[in-house]
């Protein structure tokens, strides 16, 4: 190991969640088994796996954070981002000793304080992995088309979008990251070519010391192609006609999601067919519904990494709808287990998927030959481009069954989770290095 073991402090949410808790605890596994003195630090919930520590929740730390509290209420009256977090200031207090390397995550979602960014990057290299945009903008983790993020935020089309704020306080907050940011030195992750160059025209760029485009990985032990008939059994699902899978954290409520588009779409396809499709809606609380020859079946989230992978085993194509995406790991995983893509063409996921034909915004990518293509994109919130690309799929098993290979063949090439480990931990040596006196 080049420079030694590292004391790795990793800094989220929370332990379990959506893509970024999965990112985050999938590197910590592999930091360990690798031999560093890894830790995770989460804001919110209890500690359930080795080396993770919930933020100090002593007397001391709760009397601050209760004192706080009529603050962070007015804030948000205000439409105000709190930052009124004190377990921030004292979070590396938990770690048994001080970490060469602090690496954060999604730092939404009411646990931190950002204030402490400028003095925490000039006594440790302080690395930023960004899921989501969040910190480019007045309050949204993604603008769904709104600009005003480069030039100042204010008169905001949609306060609602996640993480949602009460009054327009959108130019304020925008400035105050901004004021943040000027004063710290950051060495920026994105796992997408597309976020990264949101990141150059945005209020964080000032920060940046280093800017990489790190793609996610998965566990390809664990995700890897499976018998489909025996995975449709052990779920109860249906063992004949086509199944589709739409797999995220609450799909049929995010804003970011369009599970409306893949939901026309499989009843599209079923018409086109003329047979019966089930459309899995995995990470939903939704009813099971029929509409003609299409059925839905809505599976709760599953933390079962495992079990997930049968849901992709069991499944003829993975379908995503989405109006906004960074780089969505259920991609990846779909991919590792072998199953061709069909996906609108958002954000990073042209960079995910080897598109048989170009999708409207991956218009300058080439079209690829059968030998090459993963899947198919097509133009966002196109039921009808997405429900043709899906049934050319289906009907063509020897084409279906080619790009299953090549998904499953660079999957192993791009998005394994260790090499991703990897790129980091030699990534974290070299600022040890010129950290060194």
């Amino acid at each position: 190991m080049n420079g030694g073991p590292l004391a790795i402090a990793q800094v989220n949410a929370s332990e379990e969640g959506g893509g970024a808790e999965r990112i985050a605890r999938q590197l910590h596994g592999e930091f360990l088994r690798q031999g560093h003195d890894a830790s995770l630090l989460v804001g919110r919930g209890e500690a359930a796996g080795p080396h993770v520590f919930p933020f100090p929740a002593d007397g001391r730390t709760r009397l601050a954070h209760a004192l706080a509290g009529p603050l962070r209420i007015l804030d948000r009256q205000r439409g105000l981002e709190t930052f009124r977090y004190p377990a921030t200031d004292r979070m590396l207090d938990a770690l048994p000793r001080e970490p060469d390397i602090v690496h954060m995550h999604n730092l939404h979602g009411g646990f931190f304080d950002l204030r402490v960014l400028p003095e925490l990057s000039r006594r440790y290299p302080t690395v930023l992995t960004l899921h989501d945009a969040w910190l480019l903008s007045g309050h949204c983790a993604h603008s769904l088309g709104c600009e005003r993020w480069r030039t100042g935020c204010g008169a905001c089309p949609d306060l609602t979008i996640y993480p949602s704020v009460r009054r327009d306080a959108t130019a304020r907050n925008w400035k105050r990251k901004g004021e943040i940011f000027r004063r710290s030195r950051l060495h920026v992750a994105t796992p997408s070519g597309w976020l990264a160059k949101k990141v150059e025209a945005s209020i964080l760029a000032p920060a940046v010391e280093d800017l990489r485009v790190i793609p996610n990985g998965v566990e390809l032990d664990i995700f890897r192609p499976g018998d489909p008939r025996a995975a449709r059994w052990e779920l109860r699902l249906p063992a004949t006609g086509f199944l589709l899978l739409f797999v995220g954290s609450n799909v049929d409520a995010s804003p970011f999601k369009d599970y409306a588009t893949a939901r026309k779409a499989a009843a599209r396809v079923a018409e086109i067919l003329e047979q019966e499709v089930t459309l899995v809606v995995l990470g939903s609380a939704g009813a099971d519904a029929r509409e003609g020859r299409m059925r839905i079946r809505h599976i709760p989230f599953q933390n079962d990494l495992s079990r997930i992978a049968r849901y992709y085993h069991a499944c003829d194509l993975y379908v995503h709808a989405a109006h906004a995406e960074t780089f969505p790991v259920t991609v990846l995983e779909a991919l590792a287990c072998g199953k061709p893509i069909v996906a609108t063409a958002v954000g990073g996921i042209p960079e995910q998927v080897r598109s048989l034909v170009p999708g409207a915004e991956g218009g300058d990518r080439p079209t690829l030959e059968a030998a090459d293509a993963t899947g198919i994109l097509v133009a966002p919130a196109d039921s009808e481009a997405l429900a043709r690309a899906a049934a050319r799929l289906l009907e063509d098993a020897p084409l279906r069954l080619r790009l299953g290979g090549n998904a499953a063949r660079d999957a192993k090439l791009r998005f394994d989770a260790r090499h991703q480990a990897s790129v980091y931990l030699e990534w974290y040596q070299t600022m040890r290095g010129a950290r060194a006196p």
